[in-house]
């Protein structure tokens, strides 16, 4: 059913099989373990590649998430009571900001298939068990049938490949019956000799899995880690995670845990990588923005430019002239009039402002002191 993803995965091991096989050094061949071992490695290493993109892509798509959280928290309070107008609102906002929450969950989404697939092309070697995915198979039956790229005699190989002594497709939980498909290939291994190399495997991948997660967790903002959903997903990443490492480890071969070592390693030291460039990136952001502000400010002792504009009741130089000696004249003949009339001068206006010609004086104005007077 899964044949699209069985054959994939078994060539891509095949050829780091024949790679590492063909490497001219004492411990290398086509039966060696470490052989057989380096080719789950970078069976790995080969998926991360492929994945690398779309990885630096969830990363930033997860650090804007972040960023939006004040946005989304606003949108989600204020349509508590329509959820269609809160999904509706929540899209606009995700293409504003060219936001893909999906991107956010490829690279794990494309990782599960291929976990299945190689568990699945693993246990394909020894087909003598019965239980799901198992044919029942006879020992000499088993070891001359292919299993998908692989001949019959790669099938003799892997049987055959030891690592400290431990066939990698066996695993601590696998019933007594299965192991007399290596009898003769290596003789039936222990149970022991089993457990002492996955267990270390099953320690060293529930320990990796658990700080790739704290090094995530260490890089969310303040907001994102409030969030009750982000704070859950934190506590099942730091905690759950691992210990389901060490809780189903027995029941993996130990191929599928060298598969779960390499991948967080892997993980780790993509992790630095990636939010050291980040990090560098917005720095750079940063010091552009400084620099672009220092080209902008005004060098010093230069005097800065008014920019405003002046106001539209302003007048000429020449108009303010004019108008001042005009009222200096009219204000020399009143002062003199009311000399010789014996009256208090009247004082002159501030500036030597006049009123405005278009201004017309009330009619009614003295009106009732000359009805006084002349009564």
């Amino acid at each position: 059913m899964l044949d699209f993803i069985y054959w994939p995965v078994s060539w891509i091991l095949w050829f780091w099989h024949r790679v590492f096989a063909a490497v001219p050094l004492p411990g290398f061949g086509k039966d060696s373990g470490l052989v057989w071992s380096l080719s789950v490695v970078f069976l790995v290493f080969t998926l991360r590649i492929v994945l690398y993109k779309p990885f630096v892509k969830q990363v930033r798509t997860t650090k804007q998430m972040q960023e939006l959280q004040p946005q989304i928290k606003e949108l989600q309070k204020k349509y508590k009571n329509d959820r269609q107008k809160m999904a509706t609102e929540m899209q606009k906002l995700q293409k504003e900001h060219g936001f893909n929450p999906l991107m956010g969950c490829l690279p794990v989404l494309a990782q599960v298939p291929v976990f299945l697939g190689l568990f699945h092309v693993l246990r394909s070697f020894n087909r003598t068990g019965h239980g799901i995915g198992q044919l029942g198979l006879s020992p000499e039956q088993n070891a001359m049938l292919s299993n998908y790229a692989f001949s019959p005699e790669d099938v003799q190989s892997f049987l055959s490949a030891r690592i400290f002594g431990a066939p990698i497709s066996a695993f601590i939980t696998a019933p007594q019956a299965e192991f007399l498909a290596f009898e003769d290939w290596g003789g039936i291994p222990s149970r022991m000799s089993i457990a002492l190399v996955a267990i270390p495997l099953m320690v060293i991948a529930g320990l990796a899995t658990h700080f790739n997660a704290r090094a995530s967790v260490q890089r969310q903002t303040p907001e994102a880690a409030a969030n009750p959903q982000a704070a859950l997903m934190n506590k099942l990443a730091l905690w759950v995670f691992p210990l389901g490492v060490l809780v189903g480890g027995p029941f993996l071969p130990i191929a599928i845990l060298l598969y779960w070592v390499s991948n967080n390693i892997w993980t780790y030291g993509q992790q630095h990588l990636v939010f050291g460039r980040m990090a560098k990136e917005e720095e750079a952001k940063k010091q552009a923005k400084l620099e672009q502000r220092a080209q902008n400010a005004p060098k010093p002792g230069a005097k800065p430019v008014n920019i405003k504009k002046k106001p539209a009741t302003a007048v000429t130089a020449d108009e303010s002239g004019e108008s001042g000696t005009t009222s200096a004249e009219e204000d020399a003949r009143t002062n003199g009039t009311a000399s010789a009339n014996g009256t208090k001068p009247r004082p002159a206006k501030a500036g030597g402002a006049r009123k405005p010609s278009g201004h017309k004086r009330n009619p009614n104005r003295g009106r009732p002191n000359q009805k006084r007077r002349r009564s």
